[in-house]
């Protein structure tokens, strides 16, 4: 991690070390990002620097963001010509000095007691990561996306599994803490899309100690502007998307095989669910420019349908996408 590389507007009132560094995007959310800032400085917790990395915003944002920084000295604001997620995020890197990181969307909120659950979580638990739920919100109505029971403490390679299931969190960086140090040696992909992807594997795999308790305390509005919209509307998806998509998937899958490579038919596995899943969706939805990705991911899954069918982790409805998708060859 090194200097910031944007132009740093406000650097706010230094503290020396603060305990978490929040760090926030905006690019061209002048109706949502006021709401995001309130609710960190709201913060039970009070010892913080609010990072604010304006990428590239022709509206208000980052105009917007200097007016709060000028009520309060925890935030600062580097404003940026326009570029990827991940190179904006390694701006705010860059610039953090806290003990903890943890990351805020322009299109978020967070509870008032985001900040000291998460700390309270990894200070009793002694661990170098801590995650809470999230409260999906979509036409005023809410879901949750976590497991509210009770914590659950993990080693790194758990953690990976865990995350690669998708039912306790997911590749997205809000709503976790993080010690600042597991980024050491690490950066965000600044090229291509899906950095999360890219780099969430990592730090988990760094960590010695993971803690998950699925408490709502971060709220994510889902709208038809989000950067990850095509995860969850389907139709979105494209040609380029599938190429980033596939080649963060086929990376992690051989990063994790030398990492972990005890656990490498479960790392085989999730690659081929991915696949299995990329042509279920190109078929369902007729994805136009895509037959390329969908011939070779055919032709993959049906190379190893024995290994993949046999496996002790797959889902009865992967049985059903294989049979109907790659072995009768439907379209």
């Amino acid at each position: 991690m090194g200097k910031p590389r944007g132009k740093v507007e406000n650097m706010g009132g230094l503290m020396d070390t603060p305990t978490v560094s929040v760090i926030m995007l905006t690019c061209n959310r002048e109706k949502l990002v006021g709401y995001a800032i309130e609710s960190v400085l709201a913060q039970t917790f009070r010892d913080f620097e609010f990072i604010i990395v304006d990428n590239g915003s022709v509206d208000d944002s980052g105009v917007i963001a200097e007016r709060y920084a000028a009520t309060d000295v925890r935030i600062r604001v580097i404003h940026q010509e326009r570029g990827s997620i991940g190179f904006a995020r390694n701006i705010g890197l860059g610039a953090a000095r806290g003990k903890y990181i943890t990351f805020v969307d322009d299109d978020d909120t967070c509870e008032p007691d985001f900040l000291e659950f998460l700390l309270n979580l990894a200070g009793k638990y002694h661990a170098n990561i801590a995650i809470c739920g999230v409260a999906v919100w979509e036409d005023e109505k809410s879901t949750l996306f976590g497991v509210p029971d009770e914590p659950i403490l993990m080693d790194g390679e758990a953690a990976v599994i865990t995350l690669l299931w998708r039912k306790r969190y997911s590749n997205g960086f809000p709503a976790k803490l993080f010690e600042r140090s597991l980024f050491y040696g690490l950066i965000f992909p600044e090229k291509g899309s899906y950095e999360d992807i890219c780099l969430m594997y990592k730090l988990l795999a760094k960590a010695k100690q993971v803690v998950s308790f699925g408490l709502a305390k971060y709220n994510a509005l889902r709208h038809g502007n989000n950067n990850s919209a095509a995860t969850t509307q389907h139709g979105m998806i494209t040609a380029i998307y599938l190429s980033d998509y596939r080649a963060a998937y086929g990376e992690r899958t051989a990063w994790l095989c030398e990492r972990f490579p005890r656990n490498a038919a479960y790392w085989q596995y999730f690659d081929w669910s991915f696949q299995i899943s990329m042509v279920e969706k190109i078929i369902k939805y007729n994805l136009p420019d895509c037959e390329t990705h969908l011939a070779e991911m055919r032709q993959e899954l049906f190379s190893h349908s024995e290994e993949f069918l046999g496996s002790s982790y797959i889902l009865d409805f992967e049985k059903e996408w294989m049979n109907c998708y790659v072995l009768t060859n439907s379209t």
